[in-house]
């Protein structure tokens, strides 16, 4: 669920707040039955009027931060901060940061690869400040707009188990290899086969955590061995 930001008469408005009662019960419940609740820019108002933010952290347009604090005082506020979120509450600092938060729900509820294709679509890559949850290796190194390129990281990223020497991804990229390792190096600003590794730690990093097995893990990732692996 996404709250918009609304004019700053309004936010600042008593009369506003008590004609909102209705809607501001109806947003408990929802967080209650824990559905993901996001604010973009002054919505983080509605949010903390609500009552949901008390004792939680948040962000908000720069513009309004003494208003909020003076208003809420028992909610935290991050600065230099593009989102925050605390447990199923997410805040935005303002409109565009807003499409970064969007982009950060889409990789936790569908994963990065599609975070990705939304990214591209948008021609708006994905940013983070150093305080936000980091980035997945699956969207890390995609600053750039060279298609071919994009294409073999997508192509690299669902095919780990499969052949991924420098022949083949010429082949797949309409390119020789030697041309495909110098473009790579020089758009992404890494090394095919140092993309390929992060790939394979990562994926290797999830399947652990879920409780498969070392063999199992070493296929998927286009490994000869668990030892390989370790």
């Amino acid at each position: 669920m996404f709250i918009p930001g609304i004019d700053s008469e309004l936010l600042l408005s008593r009369e506003f707040a008590q004609a909102a009662v209705p809607f501001l019960e109806w947003l408990k419940q929802q967080h209650d039955r824990k559905a993901k609740i996001c604010s973009v820019c002054t919505g983080t108002f509605i949010l903390a009027l609500s009552g949901i933010l008390e004792g939680k952290s948040c962000n908000t347009h720069w513009k309004y931060l003494k208003q909020f604090q003076k208003r809420f005082p028992k909610t935290s506020w991050l600065e230099d901060r593009l989102f925050v979120k605390d447990e199923n509450i997410y805040s935005s600092a303002g409109v565009t940061s807003g499409i970064d938060l969007s982009l950060y729900v889409l990789e936790e509820m569908y994963g990065p690869i599609l975070a990705m294709k939304v990214a591209k679509e948008l021609v708006l890559y994905v940013r983070r400040s150093k305080e936000d949850p980091q980035l997945s290796v699956f969207l890390q190194f995609r600053n750039h707009l060279d298609t071919r390129i994009h294409e073999i990281q997508d192509f690299m990223a669902g095919n780990l188990d499969q052949d991924l020497s420098l022949e083949r991804l010429g082949e797949q990229a309409c390119m020789s290899p030697r041309s495909l390792s110098r473009n790579f190096k020089k758009t992404t600003g890494i090394t095919l086969g140092e993309y390929r590794d992060k790939l394979r730690v990562e994926k290797a990093v999830k399947m652990l955590a879920s409780g498969q097995k070392l063999e199992v893990i070493s296929t998927s990732c286009g490994l000869k061995s668990s030892n390989q692996l370790r």
